[in-house]
């Protein structure tokens, strides 16, 4: 099943009617941003939960802010849209919503000024993003993380993703699951499209936004519950590679990997070869806190329908008693 509506153009239309020009500047030059957000299904409640949903919007509006795109909607504004697209949709499982702010002329030449900016909004279901979340094996890419005065990678920029893609397939043809990019100094950045934590005596380290890093919503969210909750040392601080060699544990995260154990990198056991306790515990709690079953962070989960019925089980019940 995949979406049937898009917010295009200022309206929500059929997902067949939102398309570009093949002259469109964003998809010749990479002139655009996005974000990716995640939707959970909560069945006891029968209730879709948008996990950090404002937060998104507000780093959505920042890194349109880096690339010269001035929308003509405030935070609180999208969250509305988005959350009147999920109700068109009416889904009943765990959904990914991409917006989209681009460069929309259908002009030839490479800048950012006097364009005109344009934003699309979808929403599909989805599941994992890493398949093997519980014990992935990961190599160190030999792709180095783009610099922010390169290409800033606290932006989600469109074009920037080609040095994902590079580190990605490296990785996945080398028979990995997954792939650890270095900075330009060789220090630990992130995987190809997550962030990284490493546990190593007890204490929770992961690389600072200066070691171009996304400033990801998902690593704030662990670094808060690491803290609160696991009652656990947390460290942003510039992680060397062998460190990842001798860790005890080390795990993804990030809004479509969620939180994802790494037990071999480059073909060595991280401790037991096995997701450690660190991992699990947040795992658990994190699964806990996106579908609304902490009563502590309910607050990071926006609710999408008005009741605890969905919007097309509302309407099929309501054709059925209707005379």
């Amino acid at each position: 099943m995949q979406g049937r509506f898009a917010f295009f153009n200022g309206q929500i239309v059929p997902i067949e009617d939102a398309k570009i020009s093949v002259r469109t500047h964003a998809l010749n030059y990479g002139t655009g941003c996005f974000e990716g957000i995640r939707g959970y299904w909560n069945p006891d409640e029968r209730q879709m939960l948008v996990f950090k949903l404002r937060e998104h919007y507000e780093r959505f509006l920042q890194n349109c802010r880096i690339i010269c795109i001035d929308l003509p909607y405030s935070a609180d504004d999208l969250v509305e849209i988005t959350l009147d697209l999920l109700r068109h949709e009416g889904y009943e499982t765990d959904a990914y919503i991409r917006p989209l702010a681009y460069k929309a002329d259908e002009v030839i030449g490479v800048r950012l000024h006097n364009l005109t900016d344009g934003l699309a909004i979808f929403a599909t279901p989805f599941g994992r993003y890493v398949e093997a979340e519980e014990g992935a094996r990961v190599m160190v890419s030999s792709w180095r993380r783009i610099d922010d005065n390169m290409i800033p990678a606290r932006g989600k920029i469109t074009g920037a993703y080609i040095n994902s893609a590079f580190a990605k397939t490296e990785a996945l043809r080398n028979g990995f699951d997954e792939a650890i990019v270095l900075n330009a100094n060789g220090h630990v950045s992130e995987g190809s499209a997550e962030n990284i934590f490493v546990v190593r005596h007890g204490v929770v380290s992961t690389p600072p936004v200066t070691d171009n890093i996304l400033e990801g919503i998902t690593r704030e969210v662990v670094i808060e519950l690491c803290r609160d909750v696991l009652h656990t040392t947390v460290e942003e601080r510039s992680i060397d590679r062998s460190e990842l060699y001798v860790a005890d544990e080390i795990f993804f995260t990030g809004t479509g990997v969620q939180i994802a154990a790494i037990v071999e990198v480059d073909e060595r056991r991280i401790g037991t070869g096995a997701m450690g306790p660190v991992v699990r515990q947040l795992r658990d709690l994190y699964f806990d806190v996106v579908r609304g079953r902490v009563a502590r962070y309910r607050h990071w989960c926006t609710p999408v329908y008005a009741t605890t019925m969905p919007a097309a089980a509302a309407l099929a019940e309501a054709a059925a008693v209707t005379p």
